[in-house]
């Protein structure tokens, strides 16, 4: 069954932290923020993006980089950055793999990237366009994620409330 972890290091929003929390919960995904954090766990605005989802929620928290490297020692760790010279589909993620995202205003720090050439994939974009949203770009890197390990472990078909999908006709 794929395990992959989400790692926030240093997010600044709660909002983001919510949502990327929410789909965290959704898809069986482990979440994991470096500190510091830009905000309380006991905010508003991280419950109220999460929802009802947060007590449900996986979630680790580090007081530090090299914290959270003492503590999964060996883990295969992807950055998501700007700055990496792959797209984010040309890897191919494992099943336990770590995808680690930075903080809204600066990203994962160089220092940080240039111990893992290799492990550095980005969205791409047009133009000049800083960055996406954080918990979008959790999103889209997470489920190519999943997409590469079958979407293990998850409901792949839907179901009409009120009606039934074998009423429709072809």
């Amino acid at each position: 069954m794929a395990e992959l972890n989400i790692v926030l290091y240093e997010p600044e929003i709660p909002a983001n932290t919510g949502n990327i929390g929410r789909t965290c919960v959704a898809t069986g995904t482990r979440l994991h923020l470096i500190e510091p954090l830009g905000f309380q766990l006991s905010e508003k605005a991280l419950k109220r993006a999460g929802m009802d989802y947060w007590p449900e929620l996986d979630v680790t928290r580090y007081l530090n980089w090299q914290d959270f490297l003492d503590k999964n020692p060996g883990v295969k760790i992807y950055m998501a950055t700007t700055k990496g010279r792959k797209v984010y589909t040309e890897v191919s993620y494992e099943p336990d793999c770590f995808v680690m995202f930075g903080k809204e205003s600066a990203g994962i720090p160089e220092e940080i990237l240039r111990e893992h050439p290799d492990e550095c994939v980005r969205i791409p974009m047009i133009g000049e366009t800083r960055s996406l949203n954080l918990s979008n770009s959790v999103a889209v890197v997470l489920y190519e994620a999943l997409r590469q390990n079958q979407f293990d472990h998850m409901k792949l078909k839907g179901q009409l409330h009120h009606q039934s999908w074998d009423e429709v006709q072809p």
